[in-house]
């Protein structure tokens, strides 16, 4: 298929024009790659960003066809043109995670065209700013990554959840932060917005575990080779009145291992976790910190 030929999602007035999914590396047998993940759809919501692309590369390198989507189809498009170009096999999409509409259009798409939806792992932005304390704070600036963080991963993992119930199968990732459990000043609404999407994770566990779905949230102390993690730190380190390095460095000297986890390494945690070697893991938060946190 022509990927530049082939009709794209446009948003207009903030909403999705569903159309057909544009598709590289089309044409192989899922079922014949090796891999943890071989024979598994796997749909990554902010594909786009360093993250989801680290993912989502990683589902692809085990075996997963994987479906990349995120509000720029041009950029997504060209993740999976680079998995394609690897051996992977990759469809992009243009869907806001945060419209009901487009996520449910795009998942019926899958499922109509490839069978099912295995994996669902939603890594868009939360947004929100960092920095500053509470009391200094308004109470949108507080809230946005809060309500971001709710709205997306209810629409999507619950999207998601109903066709899984249909097989009786599937696993529904997240990624939040050591802040939801560990505060730290001046992380405004992000560690309140990571506790939520555990909380949330524990609930639809709770909900969908007889019908063999599996929710698990993958925790990390922020990987220093993620451009949003190094924005972060950088307000962070003003904040404290020292260099975003200097910063860093604090948080490395409180882990264990005396580093952050990288992305590779946080994208590999998921392809475990995703994988049917974790089969009796649900309502579980896997500590990726490097031992900030002692579980």
């Amino acid at each position: 298929m022509d990927v530049a030929a082939s009709t794209r999602r446009k948003f207009l007035a903030g909403a999705a024009v569903a159309a057909p999914l544009a598709v590289s590396g089309a044409g192989k047998d899922p079922k014949a790659v090796p891999g943890l993940l071989a024979g598994k759809n796997a749909v990554v919501y902010g594909a786009a960003g360093a993250m989801g692309g680290a993912v989502a590369r990683a589902f692809a390198k085990e075996g997963a066809t994987v479906f990349l989507a995120g509000r720029s189809f041009d950029r997504v498009d060209a993740v999976a043109r680079d998995i394609a170009g690897g051996g992977g096999q990759a469809h992009a999409a243009g869907v806001d995670a945060l419209d009901r509409a487009a996520i449910e259009k795009h998942l019926g798409d899958i499922v109509r065209e490839h069978g099912s939806v295995d994996i669902s792992f939603n890594l868009i932005g939360l947004g929100g700013r960092q920095g500053d304390p509470l009391t200094a704070m308004n109470v949108d600036s507080f809230s946005e990554a809060i309500v971001t963080a709710m709205r997306t991963h209810y629409l999507t993992a619950t999207a998601a959840a109903r066709h899984m119930t249909q097989r009786r199968s599937g696993v529904i990732l997240a990624l939040t932060a050591q802040v939801a459990r560990k505060p730290y000043v001046a992380s405004g609404g992000f560690g309140v917005a990571c506790a939520a999407i555990e909380g949330l994770w524990r609930q639809l566990a709770v909900e969908l575990g007889p019908a063999g779905i599996r929710l698990v949230t993958l925790r990390s102390s922020g990987s220093p080779d993620a451009p949003g993690v190094r924005d972060a730190v950088a307000e962070h380190a003003r904040a404290a009145g020292v260099s975003r390095e200097a910063f860093e460095a604090r948080i490395a000297e409180k882990t264990m291992l005396r580093r952050m986890p990288l992305m590779a390494e946080i994208a590999n945690a998921a392809v475990l976790v995703a994988s049917d070697r974790a089969s009796a893991l649900t309502a579980a938060v896997v500590n990726a910190t490097c031992g900030e946190i002692a579980d």
